[in-house]
């Protein structure tokens, strides 16, 4: 009884602080202590909260960790881990609606922003395109390609006529980088190179070509790194 009293108290402190503040005072543990009481009815959440920061290294990783690796930690079970992938699957429509709204790319972080919500722990290379009129407001974003881990193949004909179709003026390229190290590599590079090369004749500008890893990112625009690989 007194072990229940122990762990009903401090899930009610907890639900508590964040009525009263939000979650802004709260360490990664406690966020996930929270999120587990609404699953985890009859156990104290503490120690499993820890052995998923333990694991995982943070609140972010837990949230893009897949089902497979949640449940390896004792105490997660399918509906824990179906309710912690809801939550980063929840954040993410979130995300791209909050920014979608405001229509306008002004800068690489804009671009980031945009992007990071749908593209952030994807265990896979993925690549999107952005279309955007004269005055860079986004007419639409488009998921190209899913590759593996390390490659996604890109058909520079099907984002040219998805452009046309579109009546795109300009086109920005995001990708991530599965690995969290956003540096291009040469294909990364060789392939801008080629669709910027394609695109300027039929009047569509690549503005850039943004890489994502985890909590950076790579702008090969604001970069010198094209510039000195054609000097050399």
């Amino acid at each position: 009884m007194l072990e229940k009293q122990s762990y009903t108290g401090h899930r009610d402190r907890l639900r508590q602080r964040f009525a009263r503040a939000g979650l802004d005072s709260f360490m990664d543990h406690e966020v996930l202590e929270l999120l587990l009481t609404y699953t985890i009815p009859r156990k104290d959440t503490k120690p499993i909260a820890w052995a998923l920061i333990k694991r995982f290294g943070s609140l972010s990783n837990v949230l893009d960790a897949t089902k497979q690796e949640l449940e390896e930690i004792p105490g997660i079970g399918e509906q824990s881990s179906t309710f912690i992938n809801l939550i980063r699957g929840a954040m993410r429509k979130y995300f791209l609606e909050e920014v979608k709204e405001s229509k306008e790319i002004k800068d690489p972080q804009s671009v980031v922003d945009f992007c990071r919500a749908s593209l952030q722990g994807e265990p896979n290379e993925v690549f999107e395109v952005i279309y955007l009129t004269t005055r860079n407001t986004i007419i639409g974003v488009e998921r190209i390609a899913i590759g593996t881990i390390d490659r996604a193949s890109i058909s520079p004909r099907k984002i040219i006529e998805n452009a046309f179709r579109r009546r795109a003026a300009a086109l920005i390229f995001v990708h991530n980088h599965p690995s969290g190290e956003p540096s291009p590599s040469q294909e990364d590079i060789s392939l801008t190179e080629n669709l910027s090369r394609i695109a300027a004749p039929l009047g569509i500008i690549v503005l850039d070509h943004i890489i994502v890893g985890k909590g950076k990112f790579f702008s090969i625009k604001a970069s010198s790194f094209i510039k000195s690989r054609k000097t050399h």
